[in-house]
């Protein structure tokens, strides 16, 4: 039986894109498209039970200085299985392929944005398609952006060879933000995000466990059932401050809640350091906090406890700590023949995960001496290595 890991796929493609706004985020105007460019981009995740790795290729052009297209091609390998789905799933091995393609357009001191990605794997599959519009105004200190997305998921469930469809998913996000030059040194912006997700929202290879003494477990296992529409909020500010000597320091704060109950927090802190032409070594710290889920249990009391029951472990109270080095080195600071530069970068993270209310069930249990419920609290760590070559031209 497969498994499936969507929020860690779609984490690393995130990545991947992220790559082609690298120091953008905060300083471009919407009145200027970024360079012409290639990157080539390597990813990989190892921690609790599972490896993925990601290879990307991207390029973008510029015409006439007033359009641009960016088109992407995400491949990402998965294999092992996460720890709440090991009581019912095999390790696996799947691929994934998604294709990305973007389109902006400047009419003055206005930006206008469109993209379509279309992601394929074994038993999922998905479409999305975003726009977005951004406005200078007073001076080009500030900045206005909206934008809405759509997606469309395909989910189904495959037990060997045999591939059995479970569901749709409709999700529907809005988002505002706005940028401020508050002085020649400091740039603030906050973002308001609203997403709204409809149909077959939870994964089918996961199930929730029950007490059941007539178990030699003590426990037994039913299947997950979610709630068929969720809404979601989330606030984020963020702060850039340019030191006299070159460098920069960064924070930002992340505010997310949704109608199943969660409250998550979010807290990073960034400083950014060049060293002469060549160099740009970056470090950053965030903490993540959120609290459970209002249908989530570790152990319910019977089968069928309640309406919706789920087990997810992200849908689990819990904390994670991020610590990240980024190093960028300009192999063609000046240029070489048509290319203006090149750069190659790699970033390490190192994230330490720790459950508050989710339990370890896989090597423990009651002929190890732990009774339903007072096995140790699950946590993990993980490691996100990045790699990417860019060529400016």
């Amino acid at each position: 039986m497969a498994v499936r890991s969507i929020k860690i796929h779609r984490l690393l493609a995130l990545l991947a894109t992220t790559v082609a706004m690298t120091g953008l985020a905060g300083t471009a105007r919407a009145a200027v498209l970024p360079d012409d460019r290639a990157d080539v981009f390597y990813s990989s995740y190892k921690g609790g039970g599972m490896d993925i790795k990601g290879k990307s290729i991207l390029v973008r052009k510029k015409f006439a200085e007033t359009f641009s297209v960016q088109g992407q091609y995400f491949v990402d390998t998965v294999s092992g299985a996460s720890i709440d789905v090991l009581s019912n799933a095999s390790v696996i091995k799947d691929e994934r392929k998604q294709k990305n393609i973007d389109f902006d357009y400047i009419r003055g001191k206005t930006q206008y944005s469109l993209g379509y990605s279309n992601s394929k794997e074994t038993d999922y599959i998905s479409d999305n398609v975003h726009f977005s519009l951004s406005q200078d105004m007073f001076g080009d200190l500030t900045t206005v952006t909206i934008g809405a997305a759509r997606g469309w998921d395909k989910i189904s469930q495959r037990s060997g060879l045999l591939i059995t469809p479970k569901g749709r998913a409709d999700r529907r996000s809005y988002n505002a933000g706005l940028s401020q030059v508050v002085t020649k040194d400091l740039i603030g912006s906050v973002t308001v995000e609203v997403i709204t997700d409809e149909g077959f929202l939870n994964n089918p290879y996961r199930f929730t466990r029950f007490l059941d003494p007539t178990d030699g477990r003590g426990w037994n296992l039913e299947p997950e059932v979610y709630p068929a529409t969720r809404t979601s909020t989330a606030v984020t500010t963020r702060a850039k401050y340019y030191l006299w000597y070159r460098a920069a320091a960064s924070a930002s704060y992340r505010f997310f809640t949704d109608t199943w109950g969660i409250r998550g927090n979010t807290l990073e802190l960034g400083y950014t350091h060049p060293i002469a032409n060549r160099w740009i070594l970056e470090g950053r710290v965030r903490l993540y906090k959120q609290g459970h889920a209002n249908f989530y249990s570790d152990l319910f009391p019977r089968r069928d406890a309640q309406n919706f029951i789920g087990r997810d472990k992200d849908l689990a109270a819990s904390r994670n700590t991020t610590i990240g080095a980024k190093a960028t080195y300009a192999f063609l600071p000046d240029g070489w023949k048509f290319f203006k530069r090149g750069t190659v970068t790699v970033d390490l993270s190192r994230i330490q995960f720790k459950y508050d209310d989710f339990r370890d069930i896989k090597d423990y249990g009651i002929a190890n001496g732990f009774a339903p419920g007072a096995e140790p609290l699950y946590k993990f760590n993980a490691t996100i290595l990045q790699i990417y070559a860019s060529m400016f031209f």
